[in-house]
């Protein structure tokens, strides 16, 4: 059996709708929309959980929180939490993993942005099973990152963007001769704040070249944080668009499935709100794109409720030389706890959503949110307290 080789893009906080290909004009992707027209486009994908540290278990794990073992923001994965890596480990795969894991234990006193997390060191039996392993816990340093692991005992400083330094990492070990197929991680921080970091060889647009969605309310104060901080994350897609392309344009990877996804979105001012664990379509939709080796598939649309969660399952599959195929009619998302960083969702909350609805629940289960999401796409309509939908309702939380 000819097993292909595999390479996860994962980026941070690049909602779904931010992409040329999507339709986003103020995106500069030139080099993920050539992957688009060569990759299968499933157009409404999903993050489980829109915070970074659940989501990435999920993404890791297959498996949704808090089952995986990480509930809220501060936990981490458990050490015998069983990943993607060690089903591809056991399938005869060499495993990689470069970048932001946002998954060991961290220091709660330490600031969230800066060398504190950036520098700390993940011990090797908290690195989710990869052969190699060379990256960072967190810390948002989009410039100048630092980086240990497998080959780097001891924290080294790199200068330069991020993104670009990650890709030459990931790229380096691609090159290298392989007697076993390979599957690798190469995890980016970017799109993710600080939006007004240096995007190195980026023009950032003016606040007032911005397009915004229709759901963010007009002419007051949070139209001009949306705007201000917009003009930052589109310098940022932009410029690990470029760094996405760089890997893409000097690795052979026609033996390779390419996988490009985020592992959540963010508000950007969306009805009001900022940043992500809400379970509006700006947080909860994210890009993905998987260029496979059928020629029949390039440049296909998929309208499969899918989750990111499901990519361990489809490299599993793939591995075996078996298609993935979607079965379900709908994706579970939810916040398994509160968050009490500023601008998040401060409450937990579970739902699903598919193409055409969703079906949010608090925590003590009383519908919240409740979207029409084909006549209603920017989710301006709540049906949720609509007594002409009440049985409607109550159907679909029987079968959640």
């Amino acid at each position: 059996m000819n097993r292909p080789n595999i390479l996860w893009i994962v980026t941070t906080q690049w909602r779904a709708q931010a992409t040329g290909y999507a339709g986003d004009a103020n995106a500069l992707t030139p080099w993920l929309d050539g992957l688009a027209s060569e990759a299968v486009n499933y157009t409404q994908a999903v993050t489980p959980h829109p915070l970074g540290p659940q989501a990435r278990a999920a993404l890791l794990t297959g498996r949704l929180g808090p089952e995986n073992g990480v509930r809220g923001y501060w936990d981490a994965l458990p050490p015998d939490a069983r990943t993607v890596a060690h089903a591809l480990n056991d399938r005869g795969y060499a495993t990689a993993f470069f970048g932001k894991w946002h998954l060991a234990e961290r220091d709660r006193s330490a600031a969230l942005v800066g060398e504190a997390h950036a520098r700390m060191i993940v011990p090797p039996e908290r690195r989710g099973g990869f052969g190699l392993w060379e990256g960072f816990e967190s810390g948002f340093l989009l410039n100048d990152p630092w980086l240990h692991g497998t080959r780097l005992p001891q924290p080294q400083h790199f200068k330069g963007y991020q993104a670009d330094i990650l890709v030459q990492r990931v790229a380096e070990w691609l090159r290298t001769p392989h007697t076993q197929p390979t599957f690798g991680v190469v995890s980016l921080e970017a799109p993710h704040p600080p939006y007004h970091a240096v995007a190195p060889h980026v023009r950032e647009m003016a606040p007032a070249e911005i397009r915004l969605r229709g759901n963010v309310p007009a002419g007051g104060p949070i139209e001009r944080q949306a705007r201000e901080e917009l003009a930052g994350y589109y310098a940022h897609i932009e410029a690990t668009d470029r760094a996405i392309g760089k890997l893409i344009a000097e690795v052979d990877l026609a033996e390779t499935i390419v996988v490009f996804t985020s592992v959540h979105g963010d508000m950007h001012g969306s009805h009001g709100l900022f940043r992500k664990a809400w379970p509006f379509e700006e947080s909860v939709r994210v890009p993905l794109l998987i260029r496979g080796q059928r020629p029949e598939n390039r440049g296909r649309i998929d309208p499969s409720p899918v989750s990111i969660a499901d990519l361990p399952h489809m490299a599993v599959a793939w591995a075996e030389g078996r298609e993935w195929h979607c079965r379900r009619d709908s994706a579970l998302i939810s916040m398994p706890s509160a968050t009490e960083i500023p601008l998040q969702c401060p409450v937990a909350w579970r739902g699903f959503r598919s193409a055409k609805h969703k079906l949010v629940l608090n925590e003590d289960g009383a519908p919240w949110l409740y979207f029409d999401l084909e006549r209603d796409p920017l989710e301006l309509k709540n049906l949720a307290e609509d007594p002409a939908r009440a049985g409607e309702i109550a159907e679909l939380v029987k079968l959640m």
